[in-house]
């Protein structure tokens, strides 16, 4: 059995190598590739990613995953064995019912699209890029069709977030929404009682880097084996545990943007930096899921990176870097100027309240298109609309509009989704932990983080994919996915920062 095991390895294995290898172009792209470079590069990578397609899918691969199991080796459910086998035979089905040069079309399409994503966001022309997300949602809609869903969308959510059903992700959002708006309708009366002008003084650009790093170094991300450097989006990505990429971006008159992505983009770093080596090469060598792994940057970013303990102890360091900029203030003004709820334009600079209510308008828009309901035309002013409805809030044009996201581009239609699961897992995960770790607030306000990062290595990181997004939570949490908690931190958090009344639910229809 371990013969076949270890041929099982090698064929995926080198599948593997070529997505790592697309996925090091795809990182140059979007960070150092000269702009004439896009349309080699978009040839490059759909190559690579038919090539890898075809390798995974191959008859030798499905016929030695059977033999396996036939073999009985999945009887031990927990072993990295038993999961090798039983993640690569669901992934195996799924890719082989997609052909090749759709695969290789999609890559070739998402590479020319993310160049003229940016130079539209530039611009802010939509135009320029209407073209390229009508092709994109055309190939992904064929996409999708190649599972003979009941519902369109439930193949893409299932490419980000395994098993989770469109019905299902609806019903969380209307929980969500019930209990979002009262709080969202209570705060707004004294929303401005919270004054965060501090933020938006003129910071330099590289003091705001320095910052940054610093605070990720001491979260716990190892620049051993990893690197930062600025792109047009902030995201992470990796080539193997040992090499792992963060990016952000930096906006001189906006303390936060680079501090609070650079906190995020940790998070995703060292969930993958912990990742067991033993799973190299073999497809559990990445986060669990899309929604597990945004749990992760959500939880440094906001649980602890927006927490009063957090700045008791980095204040100082922040008004040493900033002693002009931040003379006036001290460690609570600045925990509430950080926490200021405002209706906001630009998702990635949202605060925790609204932020879900982006997703939402994402969520239903990628589905009226695939549906029809809307054309790619008519999203800039579908996108405004949704916005006034929302937040109360329309873009004065397209780049701080539908054009703010890369996503799209880059053909992550169902990824929007996991942003708001990543949210409710982060404080059921670190719910548990407090539990586990009773001290961890005293640690977290005196600076030390390494408790937290070994309870999330032990429960989380080191697992990779081995189990599902609802496998992992009951394991974790000794229960399932749910929006209460997350929602009453939130209430207990701006209850206390705006000085609410009791802030309950509203009843879902």
């Amino acid at each position: 059995m371990n013969g076949k095991l270890e041929q099982l390895k090698a064929l995926i294995g080198e599948s593997r190598d070529l997505e790592m290898a697309a996925l090091l172009l795809e990182w140059d792209q979007q960070t150092y590739m000269p702009p004439g470079g896009a349309a080699a590069r978009a040839e490059q990578l759909a190559t690579l990613k038919r090539l890898a397609h075809e390798r995974y899918v191959a008859p030798e691969v499905g016929r030695l995953l059977a033999e396996l199991k036939q073999n009985g080796i999945e009887a031990d459910y927990d072993s990295d064995e038993a999961s090798i086998v039983r993640f690569n035979t669901r992934e195996h089905d799924r890719k082989r019912r997609v052909p090749a040069d759709l695969v290789s079309e999609i890559a070739r399409a998402a590479s020319l699209a993310e160049a003229a994503w940016e130079r539209a966001r530039e611009t802010s022309d939509f135009a320029l890029f209407r073209p390229h997300l009508e092709n994109m949602f055309a190939l992904k809609r064929g996409w999708a069709e190649c599972f003979q869903p009941a519902d369109i969308y439930d193949p893409l959510l299932d490419e980000y977030e395994p098993g989770l059903k469109t019905a299902e992700a609806r019903k969380i959002f209307a929980e969500l929404k019930a209990g979002l708006v009262p709080l969202v309708k209570a705060i707004a009366p004294k929303a401005e009682a919270v004054d965060d002008a501090c933020l938006h003084r003129e910071y330099d650009e590289q003091k705001q880097w320095d910052l940054g790093v610093e605070a990720a170094r001491l979260f716990g991300f190892d620049f051993g084996r990893g690197r930062q450097d600025r792109s047009a989006h902030p995201f992470t990505t990796n080539f193997s545990r040992d090499d792992v990429r963060l990016t952000t971006r930096v906006m001189r008159n906006l303390l936060t943007s680079s501090l609070m992505s650079t906190m995020h983009e940790a998070g995703h770093g060292m969930y993958e930096q912990g990742i067991s080596p033993a799973l190299a090469r073999t497809y559990l060598d990445e986060g669990t899921s899309l929604g597990v792994h945004e749990s992760q940057s959500r939880l440094w970013e906001n649980l602890v990176g927006r927490s009063l303990g957090f700045w008791r102890f980095f204040f100082p360091r922040a008004q040493a870097a900033f002693p002009e900029q931040l003379a006036d203030q001290n460690v609570e003004s600045f925990h509430r100027a950080i926490n200021k709820v405002r209706p906001s334009l630009i998702r990635v600079e949202a605060d925790e309240v609204t932020y879900n209510l982006h997703i939402m308008l994402r969520f239903e828009l990628e589905q009226e298109v695939l549906n029809g309901a809307v054309k790619v035309a008519d999203l800039p002013e579908a996108w405004n609309a949704r916005m006034k409805e929302y937040l109360g809030v329309a873009p004065a044009d397209d780049a701080e509009g539908v054009l703010q996201d890369i996503h799209w581009a880059d053909g992550y239609i169902g990824y929007f989704t996991t942003y708001t699961l990543g949210n409710l897992l982060s404080v059921q995960f670190f719910d548990r932990a407090c539990k586990d770790i009773p001290s961890l607030p005293a640690q977290i306000a005196a600076g030390e983080f390494a408790d937290l990062l070994n309870w999330l290595r032990q429960k989380i990181h080191r697992h990779g994919r081995k189990f599902t997004m609802g496998e992992l939570v009951q394991r974790v949490t000794g229960g399932p996915l749910s929006a209460e908690p997350y929602l009453e931190y939130l209430r207990r958090k701006y209850q206390s920062i705006y000085g609410l009344d009791n802030v309950r639910s509203k009843p879902t229809s």
